[in-house]
């Protein structure tokens, strides 16, 4: 199904490219806005024109919703004012808010200066929101009912808005100051008698967000209690919206792309557009912000060398072994950062876990060190005496095992608390843990394991 999409979507770049409007129609005839936004987006702008013109604005009215961020106000543009009031009247209201969000503050004027007054009201009122709250991700078409209505008169009341509602499948109930009740399913007014109170019937809802709250706390509330829509209210608890199941999945793809490139050293705010797709200067003031400052940091551990510069002129065998010792601390720092780091967005974690969180992954790197020791300790007295290195006068291969054994035992288990306390540190000075933490856990163990690896061999072996 992938490749024969792809080859689809693949003629039709070529079709747009030579101007064949007919073939462009077929092959796009049928394909979601998702598969026609990817299309828009690998076509160049001329070609980008002749696509627009031959779908219409009916056709691209569900396409924009679904385009890279830096490109709805070109595709707009491309439209008659009459043409974008009908693209943006048949919008739902959370991506017409989305789309606005992304285009300049004269156009956004311009723009909901189209609307009617009531779509106006509504828009300028979601636009209030932040636009990673969840406020700012809700849709307001929702079906609502009274409590004081019976089941006839809720049905009446919500068949004029069949159209616009963004889903059915659950129903709220209001009271007469727009306060939340509880929630009904259609079914439930389809199969209950006409004269049935809606108040008899309801279910209390116990779940709902503030619209100021965080997207990603919606996002995370409607998986965890397997929530059909999760309802947004205002501190009054006055019902303001839903978050829906598609609105949540694209929250949580957006966090989880932010967390992986945070972790990675990517900073900035990130593009839409596919990886291809984004311009070189784009990648490069996006990533070369950390390298810079890791390269700067990373002096630290040059210094190290050189305060024990001795050491090493005296035993070079351990410049054998030095490598492994770090890499092995930047290893398991990097685990223990990255479950502790997962742990805290799953909310599985309280300030007040801190020893616990140390004391779990102290003797998880205990574990690990004596084990990893233990084997490079073999490694260093029944093999390496095979290759017949030199050793300083007086130092035997079982001492030098030892003290490597040793030494990687504590870089390891220094290194996962370490890992471990440094994502819960950056959230206590209220830093993002995925920011902080992994570009930091390298550069840190870096210079903690060769001060501890060339201390260790120094005491051990008398150097």
């Amino acid at each position: 199904m992938e490749e024969e999409l792809a080859e689809i979507l693949n003629q039709a770049e070529r079709a747009a490219g030579n101007r064949d409007s007919q073939l462009v129609i077929s092959l796009c005839k049928g394909l979601h806005p998702a598969d026609l936004a990817s299309l828009y987006e690998d076509l160049d702008r001329d070609s980008r024109e002749f696509l627009v013109d031959t779908l219409g604005a009916t056709e691209f009215s569900e396409v924009l919703a679904e385009i890279p961020d830096t490109l709805v106000e070109g595709a707009l543009d491309h439209f008659e004012p009459k043409e974008q009031r009908e693209i943006l009247a048949s919008i739902p209201d959370d991506d017409r808010v989305d789309i606005l969000q992304d285009v300049s503050e004269s156009k956004r004027r311009d723009f909901i200066d189209l609307l009617d007054e009531e779509e106006q009201d509504r828009t300028r009122a979601l636009l209030r929101y932040d636009e990673d709250s969840a406020g700012g991700r809700m849709t307001t078409q929702v079906g609502k009912i009274f409590a004081c209505m019976t089941v006839k008169e809720a049905l009446d009341h919500l068949r004029p808005n069949l159209d616009i509602v963004e889903t059915m499948a659950r129903i709220f109930v209001i009271d007469v100051e727009q306060r939340l009740i509880g929630l009904i399913r259609l079914r439930d007014l389809a199969f209950n008698p006409w004269d049935t109170p809606v108040r008899d019937i309801l279910t209390p809802e116990e779940h709902t967000i503030l619209a100021s709250a965080d997207q990603e706390d919606a996002a995370k509330m409607l998986a965890r209690y397997d929530m059909a829509l999760v309802p947004v209210v205002d501190e009054s608890d006055r019902l303001l919206g839903v978050i829906t199941p598609d609105d949540a999945i694209e929250i949580l793809e957006e966090e989880s792309t932010e967390d992986i490139e945070k972790g990675a050293g990517i900073a900035g705010e990130q593009s839409e557009e596919t990886y291809l797709n984004t311009g070189v200067i784009v990648h490069f003031k996006r990533r070369f912000g950390w390298l810079l400052i890791l390269a700067l940091l990373a002096i630290a551990s040059g210094y190290v060398m050189l305060r024990f510069e001795s050491v090493l002129n005296e035993a070079y065998l351990l410049a054998l072994f030095l490598p492994m010792v770090v890499a092995a601390g930047g290893n398991t720092g990097g685990q223990a950062s990255t479950m502790v780091i997962r742990a805290m967005a799953l909310g599985e974690l309280d300030p007040e876990d801190t020893r616990r969180v140390a004391w779990k992954e102290l003797r998880l790197g205990m574990l690990s060190g004596l084990l990893l020791g233990s084997a490079i300790a073999l490694v260093a007295i029944f093999i390496l005496p095979l290759f017949r290195p030199e050793l300083p006068a007086g130092v035997s291969f079982a001492t030098f095992g030892l003290a490597v054994a040793v030494a990687l035992t504590a870089q390891v288990a220094s290194s996962t608390v370490i890992g471990a306390l440094l994502p819960i540190g950056a959230r206590a000075i209220k830093l993002d843990p995925a920011v902080v933490a992994a570009p930091a856990i390298t550069t840190i163990v870096d210079a903690s394991g060769m001060v501890i690896y060339f201390t260790v061999a120094r005491t051990m072996m008398g150097l």
